[in-house]
């Protein structure tokens, strides 16, 4: 059964526990860059990177429903899609589905090319330096595994009421929920029915977008004034990955290989053709 991540927008206080709670879990050092200390906002750090895998956004956007203005908080990190473009983009098949549905990636075969940035339609994945089994040094994609080594667990080392992601666990306000994903839809059309008011556009973002993300919202502003795409779509360099070029990879391929045996029983031919000609 897949699991999900439910983040209702409306509750969030912008305490930025749930960004504190990613980086003592996942081991993550500071992200602080010089020039960066004052940027006219409360956010911080300036983006996501190899070293912040979540960060909470601060939007102000005019609020016509109450005539004044919204300062709205919005949770940027992997949106764990169910038609995830990262997977489909990803060569070696280091991006890969867990059971449980948190697009998760193996290190140890990344080999750097950098198509999960480009295809993500969220802007997520972020490359660092680091150590491939497969080519050795060189830059490796990294980004929110929604702890699935803590929503997984068995041993006593993580209690069973501590097996969802940090994120969840440390939000003072329930803003952020983790369960079956069937149980987070029901429990996200329940939410948007309450909050809604005429004039205000509410709903349970990422029921549908991009195949269903395991990371929903619950909006009560257009998504843009959340830093997110209406529509996501898949972008085309995906497309023309999935269509043609890599199609055609796997034919060169193919006929190189081909080549080079035609070419190895060719010459181990004309050996032994000379053998008995001795």
């Amino acid at each position: 059964m897949a699991k999900s991540i439910l983040f209702d927008a409306t509750k969030c206080t912008g305490c930025r526990g749930c960004q504190t709670a990613c980086k003592q879990w996942n081991e993550l050092p500071a992200d602080w860059k010089p020039g960066e200390l004052n940027r006219g906002t409360y956010e911080n750090p300036k983006d996501l990177s190899e070293k912040t895998w979540l960060k909470m956004r601060f939007n102000e956007v005019g609020d016509a429903a109450v005539g004044d203005i919204a300062w709205l908080f919005s949770r940027y990190a992997c949106m764990h899609c169910g038609d995830a473009a990262c997977i489909n983009v990803c060569p070696t098949g280091a991006l890969y589905r867990a059971p449980e549905g948190m697009v998760l990636y193996d290190k140890d075969i990344c080999s750097g090319c950098g198509y999960c940035v480009e295809a993500c339609p969220f802007s997520v994945p972020r490359m660092e330096e680091g150590w491939s089994k497969l080519t050795g040094k060189g830059k490796v994609a990294r980004k929110c595994t929604m702890c699935i080594d803590r929503v997984t667990a068995t041993t006593d080392a993580v209690p069973e009421k501590d097996r969802i992601p940090a994120c969840v666990k440390t939000c003072p306000t329930g803003a952020l929920q983790f369960g079956d994903r069937n149980e987070m839809v029901n429990l996200g059309r329940l939410r948007v029915q309450e909050l809604a008011i005429p004039g205000r556009n509410v709903r349970l973002y990422g029921e549908t977008e991009c195949g269903g993300t395991n990371v929903m919202f619950i909006l009560d502003h257009n998504a843009k004034d959340y830093g997110l795409p209406e529509d996501p779509k898949v972008s085309g360099v995906t497309t023309a990955w999935q269509k043609y070029l890599q199609p055609i990879g796997y034919a060169v391929v193919g006929l190189v290989a081909a080549g080079l045996a035609v070419n190895y029983m060719a010459a181990r031919a004309r050996m032994l053709h000379g053998k008995e000609g001795k």
